[in-house]
């Protein structure tokens, strides 16, 4: 087979297998996991296939026209390049082992037919952005998956949590889906094509006429997408999905969409100064604060999905210095050891035997009870804290390189200002991922929280899969460094010695002054339950039960805890602990802003409506009816009222006549 037909079939199996497994979900249940398994396994074949022909020289370019159009043409086209080919593999790297995990994750859930069919069409959806050369036939990737998240995310619909999570999800993407289409139409028209490949040799050639407005329009998208601020606040409370989901739209899907977008057209974004200084920003604000966010957090899905917020914040901050490579580079390193991150994190809470229970809080002893995924997680812990010689230390050193080239002038094209707040924005959520890291993996596996009941051992497909994306998050980045230029535009990607040096110092900071600080706070801790507080002469039970709140504190049975004292989170972050735990209140600030004005704008509506509108409609129809009562009560049926009245008016007409003759 030719590279393009290969090409054609990775996104097209899943595909295939999504529509196969609805169909047959409950009229052939045991056909069920083979389809979900084997059609992504084939994939992946196929997209490591493809990887090794392309190998990283000239780009698989082929196009064919959809149905005219009349004015812009919409073609089904295909363009694979280095980037496209390795996001690729580790799109269908991850889906196959999420599918594979899933297996044995949900064996017992009887919705399982469905989401395994929805799993296949989100990986289908993200492999068409992934190959697509035509904007508009990538737009249908970039919306399905937006619906695929919205089923997948309120897999449990029966709890309030899951439902609410899922239509926020899906509202807040829509929101920067709106001006991302108008960004697109705009592009289209000044380009005269939706095909990638002439956007870019427009943009060559000057004949863009409005960068500035079309890349901020297109970032609105992005930035709902992949979770940039400000719409990010979708992505932590999606962590009331399956584990498995997490991990598969924040390691291959959905999140990485927005960056793997700005990095096929960054050659436009480039053109506007103004919108690589946003972007810049953007990323230096979505940095610092989902780091801050995560070091307060006792949830564990949802330190590791803010985490992956900042984490997306290194890619586009790599953006923002006009360096795709580094940017990719670490999209790929991410996806390994975030995806082992929330696998891990699933095997822990499987172990609980539900899955509500994910506060760190509430762990203990779990080092013996989860032996793989306490090796696997460590792992993949030291790879986010970039601590040599983990991929993650290659991929992040790879992102603060590229912006102290920026900020020595060693680039012509990119503001100084940029490379200046991605810089010390990644150094400073250095440390910060350092210290929630060494804080999860303290509260996860050295915690002194009641031992949970122990519900047996994990199925083999569960723990196999850790030990699978443990090599990558341990190995790529040391080999990578050297092979990725080759693929990626041929910029270097060797870490620096300033940023090497000052990158891992402020990581091993972090996590000793974490370390020490567990230590202090474990000495003097002392669980203390609400109703004990609220008794004592000097506790103030309100006090506690909001800080408790806040931080999403845990239950057990009827008690409600108030966060654990040994956190050492806590006491890092002092005053700054309690917003951080809630998000710095931006869903509060949103609904202040947007909901309510919304909310009583619709009441005001509704009122016009029954009060002024439906009063007029019902007065135009009550005269006819006052009327109509009235002859209604004349039709007696009675012959002699009839004569009657006959006779009546006949003697008023005749009176009348004669005063009219009279008078005349």
């Amino acid at each position: 087979m030719t590279t393009t037909t290969l090409a054609v079939l990775v996104p097209l199996l899943p595909f295939l297998g999504a529509l196969a497994g609805l169909l047959l979900g409950r009229t052939a249940p045991g056909f069920v996991r083979p389809l979900a398994v084997l059609p992504t396994l084939a994939s992946l074949a196929l997209a490591a296939t493809v990887a090794w022909r392309q190998g990283g020289g000239q780009a698989v370019d082929a196009a064919t026209e959809l149905t005219p159009t009349g004015s812009v043409p919409v073609e089904l086209a295909l363009y694979v390049d280095g980037f496209a080919a390795l996001t690729a593999v580790l799109v269908t790297v991850v889906a196959a082992c999420v599918q594979i995990y899933s297996t044995g994750y949900l064996r017992d859930d009887p919705r399982y037919p469905s989401y395994a069919a929805l799993v296949s069409l989100f990986t289908s959806a993200m492999l068409l952005v992934v190959y697509s050369g035509d904007l508009m036939v990538l737009l249908v990737g970039w919306e399905v998956m937006g619906i695929c998240s919205y089923f997948l995310v309120g897999h449990y619909w029966e709890t309030p949590e899951a439902r609410a999570a899922s239509l926020k999800a899906f509202l807040v993407t829509k929101l920067g889906d709106v001006p991302f289409l108008i960004g697109l139409f705009a592009l289209a028209t000044d380009a005269g094509s939706f095909r990638v490949t002439r956007i870019l040799g427009a943009v060559a050639d000057g004949g863009i006429e409005h960068p500035t407005l079309i890349c901020l329009l297109l970032l609105a998208g992005v930035a709902g997408k992949s979770a940039q601020f400000p719409l990010h606040t979708w992505l932590p409370d999606a962590m009331a999905g399956p584990t498995p989901v997490s991990a598969l739209i924040h390691a291959a899907t959905m999140v990485a969409a927005g960056v793997y977008f700005v990095a096929r057209l960054l050659p436009l974004f480039e053109a506007s100064q103004a919108a690589m200084t946003v972007l810049a920003v953007m990323a230096a604000v979505t940095m610092t604060g989902s780091a801050l966010a995560a070091l307060a957090q006792d949830d564990i899905k949802r330190v590791l999905a803010y985490s992956t917020i900042g984490q997306l914040g290194y890619m586009t901050g790599a953006l923002a210095v006009a360096d795709r490579g580094a940017a990719v580079f670490h999209l790929l390193s991410h996806g390994a050891f975030k995806a082992l991150l929330f696998l891990a994190a699933g095997v822990i809470i499987h172990a609980a035997g539900t899955n509500s229970l994910a506060a760190m809080s509430r762990m203990g002893h779990l080092r013996d009870r989860v032996p793989d995924a306490y090796w696997t997680m460590t792992v993949a812990l030291l790879a986010l804290a970039a601590i040599p010689p983990f991929s993650g230390f290659f991929s992040k050193e790879a992102v603060l390189g590229v912006a102290e080239h920026v900020v020595t002038g060693h680039t012509e094209h990119t503001p100084a200002a940029a490379g200046w707040i991605v810089l010390l924005a990644g150094l400073v959520t250095a440390l910060l991922t350092a210290a929630y890291a060494t804080r999860l993996w303290l509260l996860a596996f050295r915690g002194e929280g009641p031992e949970a009941p122990d519900h047996g051992r994990q199925p083999l497909t569960m723990t196999a899969v850790l030990w699978v994306l443990a090599v990558p998050s341990l190995a790529l980045g040391g080999f990578a460094f050297r092979v990725l230029p080759d693929w990626f535009d041929g910029h270097d990607l060797t870490p620096t010695l300033t940023t090497s040096v000052l990158g891992t110092g402020v990581a091993l900071v972090g996590g000793i002054v974490t370390y020490a600080t567990w230590r202090h706070t474990t000495a003097h801790a002392a669980r203390v339950p609400l109703g004990a507080v609220a008794a004592h002469p000097e506790g103030d039970a309100g006090l506690v039960e909001a800080e408790a709140v806040a931080s999403h504190a845990p239950a057990y049975g009827d008690i409600a805890y108030a966060p654990d004292p040994s956190d050492p989170g806590r006491l890092l972050l002092g005053p700054l602990h309690r917003p951080a735990a809630a998000g710095f209140h931006l869903d509060a600030v949103y609904t202040a802003l947007f909901v309510r004005p919304v909310r009583a704008g619709a009441s005001l509506v509704r009122f016009l409506d029954r009060e002024v509108v439906e009063t007029y409609v019902r007065g135009a129809g009550a005269l006819p009816r006052w009327l109509g009562a009235a002859v209604r009560r004349a039709q007696t049926g009675n012959v002699q009222t009839y004569v009657s009245a006959l006779l009546a008016g006949t003697v008023v007409l005749a009176v009348a006549a004669v005063l009219v003759a009279t008078g005349a």
